[in-house]
């Protein structure tokens, strides 16, 4: 029988004045650990009200925290809610977590194919965040997926299967949950700080064995360079070493989409097709290699289970657990189609020198892929197909991309970005 976390933590019941700690955030310094106990403590019982958090997050975007701040913040904002517990001999944890990127669908086949080990994969995810598309709404183009489990039934699907895909209940990462909704709106969302401790905060919640990294760098991701990338890395995996976590990670590129879709159930299709068997190069390299990361299988291994249909059928017995409707895997396109699907011409013959994610993917959020505003409704059928890579050769006339869009006037927005986007030489 699998145990149900602790409760909370004893919340921080010194009263301070958040203005203040507003203003010794925006003159940069730092905060204590019972100060910031306090703002996650009010924020998520919702007697600190959104905009005083934002106008807290704006200043941490631009004084951001030192490392002991982040592991403060990462420590409270995991304690603001349950900590998942298992059976003393149950197998190893591991998860895998991106920080954005522009067509990274990577979760929806690493977690399977993950969980072909017989270790167990309790994976929270997150919805889309500025331009980067998010697992829980991909998952939710399936018809049913249902990724709001309680804790109880997460951890006897865990159990039974190995693998869930869900978002933060109520119980896991309350904060987290409320923060990450209000930096998407407030402009904060490439924060380092809030970056580490909104990843780390659900991953440390899920009480792991082993976690991988996929921290992105480039146009399409928050962090613009490598050096960026580097320094997030080394800030979460000191957070999860600090608390015993077996921390590794990649640094990967997102200067133009990954795969060839970007738009939630045209990136579910994709997943599809990578696994039974086929599916875009980069995408597929990109998930064996964050697999070998934590896996103790084989990489020839990891390609076979995407060949052979164990990933496939172990991601079809997922829909199936979390009430959706596996049949329509195949057809999903059909299920979601666009009003509009057009083919977005070559001006002239000759290679691809620039796909830029950023404009991609800003596209994708003005055909209604994304999100401007919290609560705005995501569009599945929306977004881009068949995009062409950097260094492929093109005809004039051969379509670089597909567009899929509700009305002439979204395709008209979209394109005026592509023209800034794609350049072909």
């Amino acid at each position: 029988m699998l145990l149900a976390g602790a409760p909370p933590a004893a919340s921080c019941t010194m009263q301070m004045h958040v203005p203040s700690l507003i203003e010794k955030k925006r003159d940069g310094q730092e905060l204590t650990p019972d100060e910031i106990q306090f703002l996650i403590d009010g924020f998520t019982r919702e007697e600190i009200p959104d905009y005083q958090m934002s106008a807290w997050a704006m200043a941490v975007f631009f004084r951001e925290m030192t490392p002991a701040e982040t592991r403060h913040l990462t420590e409270a904002m995991m304690n603001s809610g349950r900590v998942l517990k298992y059976p003393k001999d149950s197998p190893p944890k591991i998860d895998k977590h991106s920080t954005g990127g522009v067509g990274d669908k990577v979760s929806l086949v690493l977690a399977p194919l993950l969980a072909c080990d017989e270790v167990w994969v309790p994976m929270i995810s997150g919805r889309g965040l500025g331009i980067t598309g998010g697992t829980l709404d991909k998952l939710e183009s399936i018809p049913g997926f249902n990724v709001n489990l309680d804790e109880k039934r997460a951890l006897k699907q865990l159990d039974k299967i190995g693998l869930f895909m869900i978002g933060q209940t109520s119980d896991i990462c309350p904060a987290d949950k409320k923060l990450y909704a209000l930096r998407d709106v407030t402009g904060t969302v490439p924060s380092q700080p809030l970056i580490v401790a909104s990843v780390m905060s659900k991953k440390l919640a899920e009480n792991l064995d082993r976690l991988v990294l996929d921290v992105k760098f480039g146009r399409g991701a928050f962090m613009k360079t490598k050096k960026e990338a580097e320094q997030l890395a080394a800030a979460m995996t000191d957070v999860g070493e600090r608390m015993k976590v077996k921390m590794s990670h990649l640094l990967s590129p997102m200067d133009e989409p990954l795969g060839r879709a970007v738009g939630n159930a045209l990136e579910v299709a994709e997943c599809v097709e990578i696994l039974q068997g086929s599916g875009p190069n980069d995408l597929v390299k990109l998930i064996v290699d964050l697999a070998e990361k934590v896996s103790k299988t084989s990489r020839a291994q990891l390609e076979k289970r995407l060949k052979d249909g164990s990933a496939w059928r172990k991601f079809v017995s997922l829909v199936y657990a979390q009430d959706g409707d596996a049949t329509t895997l195949e057809k999903i396109l059909d299920f979601h189609r666009a009003s509009i699907v057009r083919p977005w011409p070559a001006k002239s013959a000759g290679t691809v020198k620039k796909m830029d994610a950023e404009l991609i993917g800003r596209a994708a959020v003005l055909l209604g892929a994304g999100r401007s505003t919290a609560d705005d409704v995501i569009d599945f059928a929306v977004g881009f197909s068949g995009i062409k890579k950097v260094g492929e050769r093109v005809e004039v006339d051969e379509a670089l991309l597909s567009i899929h869009a509700r009305d002439e006037r979204s395709v008209h927005v979209a394109s005026a970005l592509l023209e800034k986007a794609v350049e072909v030489v």
